[in-house]
């Protein structure tokens, strides 16, 4: 009899809905009686889960945005699931939780450094938080590239996880994990989901009603049939991925918590199948096939990565989209420009200072000890004080392309419009250290994008943000 495996990967990610300058989120209505979406998603789906410990007996990645919102409404929660991939790390020597990249940036649109702070910061992230290394990461929206690969194979990640049209094969078994040759020479281990399955749980709500039929009706039939003449007993392993949203069990569709409980612990009993999770899977049988994938590729759009920058039919009324990426990108160069060049004489690789950043956002170093440990001589106050300026720009600057931003079909919606306050943020941040404003580049860039529906301008909303801030720091006592 075959070996038969499953597994369930929980992408529970939430964008970042601070107001950049109070650090609160807004009351949003439409998640009512809560304050908020992060609010109320928790109630109905990260606490209970936890509560569960479901997080225990699956593959999971939770974003950096939501752990660190995480860690001041509810920091019980998140020691019990931080605790659940502890157990595993115990048992087995390897934990089932993944890493991710910090901001949610769709990778493949970034130049190399960004992908670059993007995977590091979401390593140092995971460290901080279930204190040991990741093995795997899961990449905003599955979107991938052969030099996002690359970075990830560099800072020691085993593998990833993929959509089954992303691998450029015709002959796909998605019951095995399949290694891809980098151009450097490295491997990295890809696992590709079981397409029909994930998108079923995902949309279907009647196949996730029921744990116990779900096994031998929905599950077992996806497994090559046993008693293959020439296939000897357990030579052949298998392994199922299903994966979705981790926001699915319990949120999107209630009770399906309860759903995950049972699947993962008494529906299985009296099958030829059990549950397990990527990292150890990979451990206990390492890939023996290559494939190649195909680049610029997404699980949540079928036109590659055009969601996120263009025109394409996952979204109607989406030309706002391709002038936004274009706006962001000019303002994101612009204040490149300026950090480089304040940095340059200082230290000898202003992008590694900027990779290292997350010591202060951690809070493991002062910006001081910071700042003195990567520069090449001594440095004075007031320089101290612009470098801590530009690298909260840098901070700021990478939120601007949190994915979610581009995700929907209009700008008028709090993800697009918080990007261009990030953006208004990292311009003014720029400002107080070098005395350059860009905010005239930047007004010019934003005055092409605009609402569909409410007739809302980018550029109007990045003035008022301005203006906004100049009024605090008038009103602000010295």
């Amino acid at each position: 009899m075959k070996k038969k495996a499953f597994c369930i990967h929980g992408h529970f990610y939430q964008p970042p809905r601070e107001d950049p300058m109070t650090g609160e989120i807004p009351l949003e209505p439409g998640a009512a009686p809560f304050k908020n979406w992060n609010e109320k998603i928790h109630s109905q789906c990260y606490k209970p889960n936890s509560q569960w410990g479901n997080f225990e007996s699956i593959s999971f990645n939770i974003g950096p945005t939501l752990i660190e919102w995480m860690v001041n409404y509810d920091p019980g929660t998140l020691a019990r699931i931080v605790d659940q991939d502890r157990r595993n790390l115990e048992r087995y020597g390897i934990g089932n939780a993944m890493a991710q990249p910090y901001n949610h940036t769709i990778l493949p649109l970034a130049n190399r450094n960004d992908k670059y702070t993007q995977v590091y910061w979401g390593i140092r992230n995971f460290e901080y938080y279930f204190g040991h290394r990741p093995t795997g990461m899961w990449l905003p929206e599955t979107a991938v590239d052969l030099e996002t690969l690359e970075i990830l194979a560099e800072l020691g990640m085993r593998y990833t996880i993929l959509a089954p049209w992303q691998a450029d094969s015709t002959n796909l078994d998605v019951k095995h994990p399949y290694l891809v040759n980098l151009p450097s020479g490295k491997t990295i281990a890809i696992f590709f989901y079981h397409a029909g399955l994930s998108s079923r749980i995902s949309f279907d709500p009647k196949i996730t009603e029921n744990a116990d039929t779900f096994i031998p009706q929905t599950l077992l039939p996806e497994f090559s049939p046993d008693n293959i003449p020439g296939d000897s007993s357990g030579d052949n392993p298998e392994l199922i991925l299903i994966a979705s949203d981790g926001e699915l069990y319990g949120h999107h569709q209630p009770f399906r918590d309860l759903f995950l409980s049972r699947l993962v612990r008494g529906a299985q009993v009296g099958y030829p199948i059990y549950d397990t999770f990527l990292s150890l899977w990979i451990q206990q049988h390492p890939p023996q096939q290559t494939i190649r994938i195909k680049e610029n590729t997404s699980w949540s759009c079928m036109h590659g990565i055009t969601r996120w920058c263009g025109e394409c039919d996952c979204t109607p009324h989406a030309q706002w989209k391709a002038p936004l990426r274009e706006a962001f990108n000019k303002i994101a160069k612009a204040i490149d420009d300026e950090y480089i060049r304040s940095t340059e004489d200082f230290f000898h690789d202003p992008w590694v200072l900027r990779h290292e950043y997350m010591d202060v956002i951690f809070h493991k170093q002062k910006i001081e000890d910071f700042v003195h440990k990567y520069s090449k001589c001594n440095l004075s106050s007031e320089t101290i004080e612009k470098i801590r300026l530009l690298l909260a720009a840098q901070y700021e600057r990478q939120r601007i392309f949190t994915s979610c931003g581009w995700f929907f079909d209009d700008f008028d919606r709090i993800e697009p419009r918080n990007n261009v306050m990030y953006a208004a943020d990292a311009v003014r941040l720029t400002f107080e250290a070098t005395g350059v404003d860009l905010s005239p580049l930047a007004m010019a860039e934003l005055q092409k994008v605009s609402s569909w529906r409410t007739g809302l301008w980018a550029s109007t909303l990045f003035n008022h943000y301005m203006q906004r801030t100049k009024k605090s720091r008038q009103t602000t006592p010295a």
